[in-house]
């Protein structure tokens, strides 16, 4: 069983989102880690990109946030090694991930931890620096916002491992170390993060100010005194059992706002048959010269050539 993820093509180039797109199957199709929510096939129709990925019926972390279930030390330990193997596989790729956050953690039925979401990370080779202001500011490492701000050096990988040491804070203790919002603005961010320091860490290294003292590698972490004694190998192999486990009879997401997604869908799938054969009349029977419709069919004509269709079995 698999998860199956679809974008409406019109929607994606109504929302300039394309080049999201594509650079996640770019960067999904190239990579595989147990931790991670593995792409196994895309294909594409007229209307709309699939992506068929790992089915993970566990629930994110966020919802189980906001369910309140209290994590242990133990569980949250466990987090942050299954997290750590997965980013340091993805710096073995060149890639930051950018925008590692409770949302973005998936549990499966076990409760071991996934990381998913592509959709704003990047590669980096050969000592280049990404310097695009990118993520989830209440995540985001403080060089990302200097580097925004004052055009300097940019970043590099250490910026996930940033963000894992905050998740980890607010999985423990329920809140996050600093008192950040969406729409703070950056100068203050800057400043805050040269007045503020944090206290009682789960690995207080993760959450170093300055990128080159960061913990940014699995070496790193192993060497924390709070990851001292723990067995590597058996974590690799999934071989720990999760402090928490997702209570197999229920179902781990919000059902009212999820079932308010598929009523609001506007092109469901189960119609699409019939959707597909009705626009083809249409077309056939009227002259579409205006130019805005020339435009969106060449960028529709531009994804159906551009799409790169994957089988990970092949």
């Amino acid at each position: 069983m698999y998860a199956m993820k679809y974008m409406n093509k019109q929607q994606c180039i109504e929302r300039d989102e394309v080049r999201n797109v594509f650079r996640e199957l770019e960067i999904l199709q190239e990579i595989e880690h147990v931790f991670l929510v593995n792409l196994w096939y895309s294909f594409q129709d007229e209307e709309d990109m699939f992506m068929v990925v790992d089915l993970l019926l566990g629930g994110d972390l966020r919802y189980h946030l906001q369910q309140n279930v209290q994590f242990t030390e133990e569980t949250v330990r466990l987090y942050l090694c299954e997290m750590a193997l997965a980013l340091d596989y993805l710096r073995s790729q060149h890639i930051i991930h950018r925008d590692v956050k409770p949302d973005n953690i998936l549990l499966d039925e076990q409760g071991h931890a996934h990381l998913t979401d592509f959709n704003i990370a990047t590669i980096i080779r050969d000592g280049e620096r990404a310097t695009a202001l990118a993520g989830t500011k209440p995540y985001m490492a403080p060089e990302i916002f200097h580097s925004f701000l004052s055009g300097g050096t940019g970043y590099s990988f250490e910026v996930d491992w940033w963000s894992l040491g905050i998740m980890a804070y607010e999985l423990l203790r329920g809140w996050r170390p600093y008192d950040i919002h969406s729409n703070n603005p950056v100068e203050s961010l800057v400043q805050l993060f040269s007045t503020v320091s944090v206290h009682g860490a789960v690995v207080p290294q993760l959450l170093t100010v300055n990128p080159e003292h960061r913990f940014s590698c699995l070496a790193d972490i192993q060497t924390s005194a709070y990851l001292s004694a723990v067995p590597w190998a058996d974590v690799c192999q999934k071989r720990l059992e999760p402090g928490f486990v997702p209570n197999k009879g229920r179902l781990h997401c919000d059902p009212t706002f999820e079932l308010e997604e598929m009523i609001l869908e506007s092109r469901p799938l189960h119609k699409k048959k019939k959707r597909l054969a009705k626009n083809k009349s249409r077309d056939n029977s009227k002259d579409s010269s205006q130019s805005e419709n020339d435009y969106l069919q060449e960028c529709l004509e531009a994804i159906q050539q551009d799409f790169v269709i994957f089988n990970r079995e092949k």
